[in-house]
């Protein structure tokens, strides 16, 4: 659905030079985004030794505007600061860039507690060990805390008319956040 997303409502592909920070890069992605933006395009991550950059993205060692994209999809919920990140997220993003900031949405309002540490009660909470909060649809309301703008893209908003079965999203309930520097 990602990928789709991107050929069909961004302009990640119109031919024009960018600097793309793509985040806990998925493997899928990556090699494609390398070719196409080369020396444009940088992944980072605090763990993963085989990214580009070890980077904390509650603190991103790179100016204010440095980057044309960002793709960050199912971090924020490992970030014990995610506002935080967000605010850096939005600070580092270009005037007239894009950023997806995607989560899992699996609660009816976003939950988490930082007194929780136990790897077990986190799992049990939070639905994995490493999550420290699970997300509701108020994601958005957090993105626009932070001075994004934000627009949710559904499954059926990408492929109207189009058989989901077909593109492989008949199950798929995920959204997109796109995410713009809000003006103001």
């Amino acid at each position: 659905m990602v990928w789709l997303y991107f050929v069909r409502r961004t302009d990640l592909f119109d031919g024009r030079l960018k600097r793309v920070l793509h985040i806990a890069p998925e493997q899928c992605f990556e090699s494609r985004l390398r070719q196409q933006f080369g020396a444009g395009y940088l992944t980072a991550d605090l763990l993963d030794p085989r990214v580009m950059e070890r980077m904390d993205i509650t603190h991103i060692c790179h100016p204010d505007e440095s980057f044309d994209v960002i793709c960050c999809s199912h971090v924020l919920e490992h970030v014990p600061e995610d506002r935080l990140a967000m605010s850096e997220l939005r600070r580092v993003l270009k005037r007239g860039g894009w950023a997806v900031l995607l989560v899992p949405i699996t609660v009816e309002q976003t939950i988490e507690d930082p007194t929780v540490t136990d790897p077990a009660e986190r799992e049990r909470l939070f639905g994995q060990h490493d999550h420290v909060r699970r997300y509701g649809p108020d994601h958005v309301d957090r993105l626009r805390s932070a001075g994004f703008d934000v627009v949710v893209t559904g499954v059926s908003d990408l492929i109207r008319g189009e058989d989901p079965s077909r593109l492989g999203l008949a199950r798929c309930d995920a959204a997109i956040y796109h995410c713009t520097r809000a003006v103001g």
